[in-house]
């Protein structure tokens, strides 16, 4: 869909794509968050230890599950978990601010994939520290869907500071055009000397 899909929706389809497009970004941007301040204290008073992706890594049995964990073994546990928290971070403070919302959408929709490639759900059954049961299908898939549809329907030029950005661009193109105009001998003189 264009750009100007959005126009054909009534406000409520519109206030649902926006409402939908904070809620992940809230989620991105809270998962890079936790993971940026650990460590952090427990309810009992105890330190936690600093979050790293690789316990996830070398559980994973994914597709891609063999690359991380030689990326993990080379020594590049670290410069992983710095991109996956700062990546977070943006991907969330994009989808919520409505802010590139294009590309915080295709950031979303690359890590959602990367994680679902990482750990495939093919058990059916329950598997220890998951909270559901999950075959071929996840949230993290669903999740993956639901950008996809921000993506389709351009949240961005809906509401955020993309509205705002291309509002004042239009803003601004207008009035360039309108001062090109004014070089012919119309635009120049007051209108009393015409």
């Amino acid at each position: 869909m264009g750009s100007k899909a959005h126009h054909y929706l009534t406000g409520a389809q519109q206030a649902a794509l926006v409402i939908l497009r904070t809620l992940i970004g809230w989620h991105f941007l809270y998962e890079g968050y936790y993971k940026l301040m650990l460590p952090a204290w427990s309810a009992d008073g105890k330190p936690l230890q600093p979050w790293t992706s690789a316990g996830y890594l070398k559980a994973a049995s994914g597709p891609l599950a063999r690359v991380f964990q030689w990326m993990i073994a080379a020594g590049r546990v670290g410069w992983i978990d710095k991109t996956v928290k700062f990546s977070l971070l943006l991907i969330g403070l994009s989808l919520i601010l409505g802010l590139l919302t294009r590309a915080g959408c295709w950031g979303a929709l690359f890590f959602l994939t990367l994680f679902y490639l990482l750990a495939i759900p093919t058990a059916g059954a329950p598997q220890p520290g998951n909270e559901g049961t999950y075959l071929i299908v996840n949230k993290t898939m669903i999740e993956g869907a639901a950008v996809g549809l921000l993506l389709a329907f351009n949240t961005g030029a809906i509401a955020g500071l993309d509205m705002f950005l291309a509002r004042w661009k239009g803003a601004t193109q207008r009035v360039k055009g309108s001062k090109d105009q004014s070089n012919s001998i119309d635009h120049v003189l007051p209108s009393f000397f015409l």
